[in-house]
């Protein structure tokens, strides 16, 4: 099995209601996959946090919600290859 990330983007981010500091939000992936000789599109729509620290702008939330999504979706990506 071949999962390749060939997409990712924030799709909406917001401050934790109740824990300061804390950013959530969904993070948009597109991965593909060969079956059969043909590519097969998935679109995930992936849970993240982060916790905001001084000095990070909000250029800096959003990248570093796409990056915990980016692990998340590496994780997967090792497992999925474990079992196949």
């Amino acid at each position: 099995m071949s999962l390749e990330l060939i997409d990712i983007a924030l799709a909406e981010r917001q401050d934790h209601p109740r824990l300061e500091n804390r950013v959530t939000g969904k993070v948009r992936a597109v991965l593909t996959e060969m079956i059969d000789g043909r590519e097969q599109r998935h679109e995930l729509l992936i849970p993240a946090w982060v916790q905001r620290e001084d000095g990070m702008d909000d250029g800096d939330v959003d990248l570093a919600l796409m990056l915990k999504a980016a692990k998340i979706v590496a994780r997967l990506k090792a497992r999925l290859g474990d079992a196949a």
